[in-house]
């Protein structure tokens, strides 16, 4: 079973993008790479190669579902797993990330001391069903 490493955050928002990277890598043990938009994950990914991604939904210029759709047309993602992470989790809205490919979704606002945790267990969920 693989292990899971290197992430890629995609995040606008400054304060997220750092409680994140902190919670992802002092607290997990991670390699984080945050992308600030849609636009410069398309460009990262292939650089970085994530195991997983991690996005937001909300963001101006890309929003989450849009990057996701882009990434999905350029790269194979049928082995990372995607969870987007945001505060509109209305199950109507929860269906419409994973009917794109999400494999969950991590809440707004998160435990940053529990993130790490969270992110394993639905990366174990997701490889032992490959």
């Amino acid at each position: 079973m693989a292990t899971l490493q290197r992430i890629m955050h995609v995040e606008d928002d400054p304060s997220i993008q750092q409680v994140t990277k902190i919670a992802l890598e002092a607290v997990g043990g991670f390699q984080v790479l945050t992308c600030p938009t849609g636009p410069d994950a398309l460009v990262q990914f292939s650089k970085f190669e994530p195991q997983l991604l991690l996005m937001d939904v909300m963001m101006p210029e890309m929003d989450g579902p849009e990057t996701l759709r882009q990434l999905q047309q350029r790269y194979d993602l049928s082995q990372v797993p995607v969870i987007f992470m945001t505060a509109k989790v209305q199950s109507n809205e929860v269906q419409s990330y994973k009917d794109l490919g999400a494999v969950d979704v991590v809440v707004k606002p998160f435990d940053p001391m529990t993130l790490s945790q969270q992110i394993e267990a639905i990366w174990q969920r997701t490889i032992a069903v490959e």
